[in-house]
Parts: structure tokens; sequence; C-alpha cells
């Protein structure tokens, strides 16, 4: 065995300081989530999950970027993601919204956090099977940034305290349905997204920055909502692409013969 293949095999084996670091951040986020909602500090709560997604991301286009994705941060990434996106959130949404639901809300709390972890074990299996432009499933922490944005939503409409809205439950059980799905989302995991930028684009990402600074919980419910409901709509328009493909190709051919002519 060469020098250069011993090198480049200790390398997969090692244990990078950088992106894990981020993941701690992401799984000190989460704890801290825990604990807020325990104490009833529920807009706390959801502000540190989403901080957590915002960790969460970052450690992975730092693993991409600077080549030190190894299968320890893989796994530890997935834990990390099973307590700050899946116990962090039912917890949240159970304490701040399912508890009047009684055995309804309870349980669809626990499927949600049993939906996400499904979602990163069959992650981890399809990991380097699958292409990497999107994801089989609602990725688990967008689900869990919808419920932040929900309990910041309607903190910023109905004031503080716990929600006793019929749609949360709905939407738990609507969004652990997703993470299970087979339905597809964009990944945006390109690189080349973050080294070059249109200056058309790069004015449109200020804007939206400025709209998310000018009302963040509107903004971030918004662009959660529409980016969970982008898979189920791509997914029914390749259908109805596909099946009027078929539909063309079935047809006969009625093209007149040259002796008609």
């Amino acid at each position: 065995m060469s020098r250069k293949k011993r090198t480049k095999r200790s390398s997969q084996r090692g244990i990078y300081i950088l992106p894990n670091l981020f993941t701690s951040a992401n799984l000190f986020c989460g704890f801290y989530a825990i604990i807020a909602a325990i104490q009833g500090s529920f807009v706390e709560s959801a502000i540190a999950i989403m901080v957590a997604a915002l960790f969460d991301g970052l450690d992975g286009k730092i693993a991409r970027v600077t080549r030190t994705v190894s299968q320890f941060g893989l796994e530890y990434d997935s834990l990390s993601d099973a307590i700050s996106f899946g116990v962090a959130p039912g917890i949240l949404v159970y304490l701040w919204a399912l508890q009047p639901f009684g055995r309804v809300g309870w349980l669809g709390a626990f499927v949600f956090v049993a939906c996400g972890t499904l979602r990163l074990a069959r992650f981890n299996t399809l990991a380097g099977r699958v292409s990497g432009e999107y994801f089989v499933g609602l990725p688990i922490p967008t689900a869990a940034f919808m419920v932040a944005a929900t309990v910041l939503l309607l903190d910023r409409i109905g004031g503080a305290g716990a929600s006793k809205h019929v749609t949360i439950p709905i939407m738990i059980y609507v969004l652990s349905f997703l993470m299970v799905s087979t339905i597809k989302y964009h990944s945006f995991k390109k690189a080349s997204l973050f080294k070059q930028m249109k200056f058309n684009m790069l004015v449109l990402v200020v804007l939206v920055c400025i709209v998310i600074a000018a009302e963040p919980s509107i903004s971030f419910f918004l662009m959660a909502f529409v980016y969970i409901l982008s898979g189920p709509f791509t997914a029914l328009w390749f259908r109805r692409k596909k099946n009027a493909e078929e539909h063309v190709s079935d047809q006969p051919e009625n093209t007149p013969s040259e002796e008609s002519l």
C-alpha cells in the first residue's frame, strides 16, 4: 500500500475539529431548547431550535468545502439531529399545544420523534446511493424548523403562552408523514452555489435578508411552509408530465402515406 493511500484512509477515519464543533453547537442548542420548553419559555425554545438548524446546515457545508467529511462526523451529526430536531421539537410542541388533546396529543409528539428518527436512519443507509441534489422525504431539520416557526408566528399574532389550536396536531401528523415519505426535496448541497453568485441573485438575497430582519417570525414561517409544499407540488407536476408523455407515446401516428398524397 502506497503512502498516499494510507494517508487518505487515515484521514477518512480521523475526527475533524471544525465541523464537529458546529455539530456540538447544534447539540447544545437542542438541549437548551428542551430545558427552555420544560420551563415554559416556548419562544426561547423555538429560537434555540432555529439556531440549531443554522449550525446543522453550516457543519455539513464546512465539511464538504474543507473536504473533512468523516464517518464519525456523519454519525455524530445524526445523533445530534435526533435530539435537536426530534426530541426537542417533540417536547416543545407537546408542552406548547398538544397537551390539552390528551392521548392524541402525546401520540402526535411521539410519532413526530419516531418518524424523525426513522428519517435519519434511512438517510444514513441511503448515503452515497442516491443523488446529493435531493432528499428522500422531508428533512428533519426542516420539520423542526416549521414547528419552531409556528410557535414564533402564533406568539407574534396572539401573544405569549401555550396554544390550543386544533391545526397544530394536524400539522404534526402531516410533518411526520412527509418525513418518512418518498417525496423528494431539493437539498441545495452544491458547493458552487456558495462560491459564485450573480449580481441579481445577490440583490435578491439582500432583499430577503431585509424582509427577514423586518418580520422574522412571518418570514421564517413562510420560508419553511413554501419549502415543505415544494416537495408534494413538484412530485405531482412530474407525475402529470410523465402521464402526459406516456399518453402521447401511446397515441398511434396518423400520418398520411406518400401514396395518398
